[in-house]
């Protein structure tokens, strides 16, 4: 069956014939067959530079063998047990040996599951309701982080999904991303703040690097206000760096959600810190618990995965990225193009925007119908982008220079249709 007949089929038996929002894109989605290395090929034959990797947990790239030798030899041995194994013991020691804030972890399935149990612990923490996050900041379709700016920047929030209560959201307050003083302002108005939830880097409304210093001031803001620092590294934590965004910034938070990755294209996600863990049950009064978690699958997967990245290191994968991102940089200067390139590490968006993008307000002024357009342009031309113009773009280690010019040929081809 072809792509498109694949999901006429979909639409009658999934809503909206996609399991997850983002991958609905008109005129249809392409259903893809298979991934090896640094492609796709979909059913109809096609084959693309994907640039999406599974969004982001795939830094290998697609079946690396390493590791799905690794995963077979698991599964004659067993899928799930429901008890302890080594193999999810052998994994925290190794996030714990990279993150300096992280002495012990708890297992779970996704990062939204993660992010909702360090919301919960650092209330059960403080004993106090409201959470700050950043406005465009995505942490999950949980009812306390779903929600959307108000008038101001730093207000109560109302719900972004119905179904969602106002009373769940109206705890959860919302600032700029790179704007210390907002958040000053937020933490001198309101006295019953447990935490501020923040991704180091942004990358959920395309990357947006943290400005100089700010996060630094963000962990001095919250030392001296007696909030609770949560970094979501669920897309940056083993990307940036083995120690993720809070290494390369040597900025450490009181609680670290992680994910993508670590479960190495399996379900997995964590949160880890330091003494505030101890409130988790069963040794405190914080309940959290989950039948697949630390799963030997994807505890399996995320070992090997990151036993790869110890040997083998960043540099070949960052300076592909750079290598991207500076031959995009030329084109679009070249040409006199209205988009933008910004990145850090292997992680990359261009936005269909002329001007620096520091916050989720001046992403929104990007040109959404101009970005489906040269996304639809590339997935003709053998180029797979995340299909949201607020989605971020990633590199894996199995991308080569081939793939690099190849891309770079169809992007000036696409900009100039």
């Amino acid at each position: 069956m072809s792509s498109k007949a694949i999901y006429e089929m979909a639409k009658k038996v999934m809503v909206g014939g996609v399991s997850s929002p983002v991958r609905k894109y008109d005129p249809f989605p392409r259903c893809i067959r298979e991934g090896k290395g640094s492609k796709l090929r979909d059913v109809d034959g096609r084959t693309y530079i994907d640039y999406c990797m599974g969004f982001g947990p795939l830094i290998l790239g697609h079946g690396d063998r390493r590791v799905i030798e690794r995963v077979k030899d698991q599964l004659e041995k067993g899928v799930l047990f429901g008890a302890s194994t080594e193999l999810e013991a052998d994994l925290a020691k190794k996030i714990i040996r990279h993150y300096p804030g992280i002495e012990t972890v708890r297992f779970v399935s996704t990062g939204g599951e993660a992010t909702m149990s360090a919301i919960r612990l650092a209330r059960g923490f403080t004993g106090r309701k409201k959470i700050v996050k950043v406005d465009g900041g995505y942490h999950g379709a949980h009812d306390s982080v779903l929600v959307k700016a108000g008038s101001g920047a730093q207000t109560h929030s109302i719900p972004n999904s119905k179904g969602v209560l106002p009373e769940a959201s109206k705890y959860t307050l919302l600032v700029p991303f790179n704007d210390p003083v907002a958040l000053e302002g937020a933490f001198k108005r309101e006295k019953e703040v447990s935490a501020f939830i923040v991704e180091p880097v942004m990358g959920n409304m395309g990357v947006i690097p943290p400005e100089d210093d700010y996060l630094k001031r963000v962990r001095e803001l919250c030392d001296s206000h007696d909030v609770l620092l949560i970094f979501d590294e669920i897309i940056t934590g083993f990307r940036l760096s083995l120690g993720g965004a809070q290494t390369l910034y040597q900025v450490v938070p009181d609680i670290t959600t992680l994910g993508k990755i670590a479960g190495g294209g399996f379900p997995m996600g964590i949160l880890g810190g330091g003494k505030i863990m101890e409130e988790l049950s069963p040794i405190g009064a914080v309940y959290q618990a989950g039948t697949f978690s630390g799963n030997p699958i994807s505890t399996t997967a995320g070992l090997a995965t990151l036993e790869i990245l110890e040997k083998e290191g960043y540099d070949m994968l960052d300076s592909m990225a750079l290598m991207l991102r500076r031959g995009l940089e030329e084109i679009i200067e070249d040409k006199g193009y209205r988009c933008r390139v910004q990145g850090v590490g292997s992680m990359f968006t261009v936005f269909m925007n002329p001007e620096k993008v520091s916050n989720s307000h001046e992403a929104r002024k990007s040109d959404l119908r101009a970005y489906m357009r040269l996304h639809g342009f590339l997935l003709d031309h053998g180029v797979y982008l995340p299909p949201g113009q607020f989605e971020s773009c990633f590199l894996s280690m199995a991308h080569e220079k081939e793939d690099i010019d190849e891309t770079l040929r169809a992007f000036e081809e696409g900009l100039n249709s």
